[in-house]
């Protein structure tokens, strides 16, 4: 296995909240000095041990030193992290505010140049949301969900509800065609929401074919007979076929539930229908992007 597919392989582990799994992969990147895997190798070591430890430290601080404003965001916030609670953070080679301002001055410099990304992560570094407005109106896809889901919750001003849900579709509509998996579930909702339910099918097949979970396991489920506002027809064999994808997953909660939804499907099948069933989910693995659960690259 050379080295990218290596971090690509522990990338997608971490995307599955397998953490413990992928450290092995990223630890064989970052070593190699690839800076995304040394930041994703960081977040890793974080979440496993629940606070920044030496250990992730000296990871983040590899990334930002080649320029990573992720790494250089997470090394900012240390102020916030449990390590500071227990009094126990790692001496670093500056301090969280002078990494948060490198952080804000590269940030700045790349949405000069048009970065969309680079106005979402100064949304992040500011809180000021005329940065994810603008990321948003230049096409970063994650920008266009966050900007609609804010709106969908309350945020934004709007003089009529008719303007706000409008405006909820178009900004999901736009992070679903630029291939953002959470936008299309998200628009299947805003479609079915508004009595559209054929495009509310199609939208949640094209997200489960992006092996985004939830949106697989949602496709499941309607298929199994439920939720029937989304007029799914009942097919048990694709069903089953699409839960038992979870029963590989070694976290975030999706096996269990799949494991209770399946349970109560298998009742209502044959031998040859389970048989067609594992067919299909092995074709389904062999033709689709390994599951992910997408988690923000920032968590939040």
């Amino acid at each position: 296995m050379d080295l990218n597919s290596t971090k690509t392989q522990g990338i997608t582990l971490y995307n599955q909240f397998n953490t413990s799994s992928a450290v092995p992969f990223l630890e064989l990147a970052a070593h190699a000095g690839d800076h995304e895997a040394q930041y994703y190798l960081g977040e890793a070591l974080r979440k496993k041990n629940r606070y920044i430890t030496p250990k992730a430290q000296s990871s983040y601080e590899a990334s930002a030193l080649q320029g990573d404003i992720y790494s250089m965001i997470r090394l900012g916030q240390m102020e916030g992290d449990l390590c500071a609670t227990m009094n126990n953070c790692p001496k670093g080679q500056k301090d969280p505010k002078e990494w948060l301002a490198s952080a804000k001055s590269l940030a700045a410099k790349e949405a000069a140049q048009g970065n969309a990304e680079s106005m979402y992560l100064l949304y992040e570094i500011t809180g000021d949301k005329k940065w994810l407005e603008q990321s948003a109106e230049n096409g970063f896809a994650l920008s266009q969900y966050l900007l609609a889901t804010d709106y969908r919750e309350g945020g934004g001003f709007f003089l009529l509800p008719s303007s706000r849900a409008d405006a909820v579709e178009r900004w999901m509509k736009a992070s679903a065609e630029g291939g953002y998996p959470r936008g299309m579930s998200g628009l299947a909702a805003a479609l079915l929401e508004k009595k559209d339910p054929e495009g509310a099918r199609n939208w949640t097949e094209r997200a489960a074919a992006t092996g985004y979970v939830e949106a697989i396991f949602n496709y499941g489920y309607y298929l199994s007979g439920k939720n029937t506002d989304f007029g799914f027809p009942v097919d048990f064999v694709k069903s089953y076929a699409l839960l038992s994808l979870f029963l590989e997953l070694d976290g975030g909660g999706a096996k269990e539930d799949a494991e209770y939804v399946i349970s109560k499907i298998k009742e209502k099948m044959n031998k040859v229908q389970l048989d067609e069933a594992d067919r299909f989910a092995a074709n389904w693995k062999k033709t689709h992007p390994a599951l992910s659960f997408y988690p923000f690259k920032l968590s939040r």
